[in-house]
């Protein structure tokens, strides 16, 4: 098994080798992706009204009300069909999604949000600091930015702010904004419960520093560096029973939970994982602000 901080790097370069060689939707070619990022993974319910929906790697959920459900992320364009699937798999409509999130505006978790709102008809909801990244298609990320559209563009019904709260039926679901990775990065925090306890849960937009961002400053993004240092800062005194994240490798799913395990949300208590990530996290910013 990888260590995180290997996962990481792997992660890194496997999204730089992506962004860097992908085409426009009009000249599509085969993305150099991990084979983890498509595999597919049993969907299961994490806690109470939560459940996931993703890929091995890629993070997706879904809180499910009976007014309807949101969805959290999409992963590459091509995941819709399995989304759909594991949507059905675990006894719901999918037509039943009313609200689509994404932790941040990159192709690996959103590029099937354009797919799956004209499936479902849903109302697409983004942090405003990425809400013209998702209209592009990321032509104006500020790191890939100027190669025209990496993945089918969305235009957003609202855009979000700092501690909104989201709501839909029983779920509220307030933002967080933490920028770094992307000008609107944010993570999720709300409360779902089963008939024994409820839960607060965080789906943490986990700070990782691609290897193309200088944190002195960049172009279009001169405040990069400033924003990671509060990210990093505002991440460590969230309260919260529950950690999740973008990707699965960030809070070690395969070893919390195997395909057929029964229900239990506190295989999924990890305070000390969470502090330990973040923890890498700061060491690898420190090293990138010295070594400018």
């Amino acid at each position: 098994m990888l260590s995180f901080e290997k996962l990481f790097q792997t992660t890194l370069f496997a999204s730089a080798l992506c962004f860097a060689t992908i085409a426009t939707k009009a000249q599509k070619t085969q993305l150099p992706v991990q084979e983890i990022w498509q595999r597919d993974y049993q969907p299961f319910r994490i806690a109470g009204n939560l459940y996931y929906v993703g890929t091995y790697d890629l993070a997706c959920y879904l809180i499910a009300t009976p007014q309807g459900h949101i969805l959290i992320n999409t992963g590459l364009e091509d995941s819709a069909p399995m989304i759909k699937s594991h949507v059905e798999e675990l006894g719901f409509n999918f037509r039943d999604i009313k609200i689509l999130l994404t932790t941040h505006a990159h192709y690996d978790h959103a590029a099937a949000l354009d797919t799956i709102k004209k499936m479902t008809g849903a109302k697409m909801m983004i942090e405003e600091h990425d809400a013209s990244v998702l209209s592009d298609g990321g032509n104006s990320d500020f790191l890939y930015g100027g190669k025209g559209s990496l993945f089918p563009p969305v235009k957003p019904d609202r855009l979000l702010h700092d501690h909104e709260v989201i709501k839909l039926g029983d779920a509220e679901v307030t933002v967080l904004h933490h920028p770094g990775h992307t000008k609107g990065a944010c993570s999720f925090l709300f409360d779902v419960k089963d008939n024994k306890r409820a839960y607060r849960v965080l789906i943490a937009n986990m700070p990782s520093i691609l290897n193309e961002t200088k944190l002195a400053g960049m172009p279009t993004y001169p405040n990069v560096g400033k924003d990671y240092a509060y990210t990093l800062n505002a991440m460590k005194s969230i309260k919260f029973d529950i950690w999740l994240a973008s990707h699965a490798s960030q809070f070690d799913l395969d070893k919390k939970h195997k395909p057929g395990n029964v229900y239990d949300p506190q295989a999924f208590f990890d305070q000390k994982g969470y502090d330990k990530a973040l923890a890498d996290l700061q060491r690898q910013y420190d090293k990138r602000l010295n070594d400018k």
